[in-house]
């Protein structure tokens, strides 16, 4: 958080704040008052905060919903107290956080209700780079799971491993298991033979990867089927990725899988719209 947060101000503060320096008196103080424009699922209060604080060490914050909550329009979301010209020079930065986390958190909780209580609802690495920890925190202030977080702490054999490799996906999968003892393997399955391979190579987690609902349907009872024939700790898990939205969630989460995976939860949330009101205090 620090460090996206610095790196924000000094974007766009440059050598300074023109405008302010212009036309607000110095040592005025000032209010800045979040407010809640639309209905929706808050994240990123505690970094919308930060940028104050940096602005302004003397400022008082005053959050007044916790993170997660869920907010009505007309809402008043936290109140900061301090030196009008810095106020102003933390206003975007902090609302242009808080606006896309909490849009991520809003499409975050409605894609975890539409897969209510079939599937559960996990995010990918499409996100903004330098914003990763930043916006998987804000999936989870939405309700939904975080996928790997990078490329160190989980092996996914997709299909250009398999292409590349030039050998059969099963040999792949039970070699990953070697390498990298007690780390989860995830297989991208594009097809029911794909799937069934990595079934049989002791996958923890088969991805079905562009499949409609009825084929996932067929394919999930023979997935586990393959799976439960080796001598394993805990089941497959079965994952739909690759295609799915707000018109097609609740079909796939229907059709047997276990979670699904969805990169638009991160890389294109539309911002929650919020607002900042300023005021002069004595």
């Amino acid at each position: 958080m620090e460090e996206a947060v610095r790196r924000a101000l000094a974007e766009d503060l440059g050598q300074g704040d023109l405008t302010s320096a212009a036309c607000v008196p110095q040592g005025l103080r000032a209010r800045a008052v979040l407010l809640a424009r639309a209905e929706g699922r808050v994240a990123g209060l505690v970094v919308y905060a930060r940028v104050f604080e940096v602005c302004d060490p003397a400022c008082e914050v005053e959050l007044l919903v916790p993170e997660g909550a869920t907010v009505g329009a007309g809402e008043r979301l936290a109140t900061v107290v301090g030196d009008a010209r810095a106020l102003l020079a933390a206003e975007r930065s902090a609302l242009n956080f808080v606006q896309h986390l909490s849009g991520i958190a809003t499409s975050s909780a409605r894609a975890v209700a539409l897969c209510r209580p079939h599937a559960e609802v996990f995010d990918t690495r499409k996100t903004t780079p330098g914003l990763r920890a930043l916006e998987k925190y804000a999936v989870r202030c939405g309700g939904a799971r975080n996928h790997r977080f990078g490329l160190f702490d989980e092996i996914m054999i997709k299909d250009n491993h398999v292409d590349l490799a030039g050998r059969p996906l099963e040999e792949l999968c039970v070699q990953a298991r070697r390498s990298a003892e007690g780390v989860r393997v995830t297989v991208e399955a594009r097809d029911e033979a794909e799937a069934l391979a990595a079934a049989r190579g002791g996958a923890d987690v088969v991805m079905l990867d562009n499949m409609d609902p009825a084929a996932m349907a067929e394919l999930c009872p023979r997935v586990r089927a393959a799976a439960s024939a080796l001598d394993r700790e805990r089941a497959v898990e079965i994952e739909a990725s690759g295609g799915v939205d707000e018109t097609t969630i609740a079909a796939v989460a229907a059709s047997g899988v276990d979670r699904i995976s969805i990169g638009a939860l991160t890389h294109s949330a539309p911002a929650l719209d919020l607002a900042v009101e300023l005021e002069a205090v004595e």
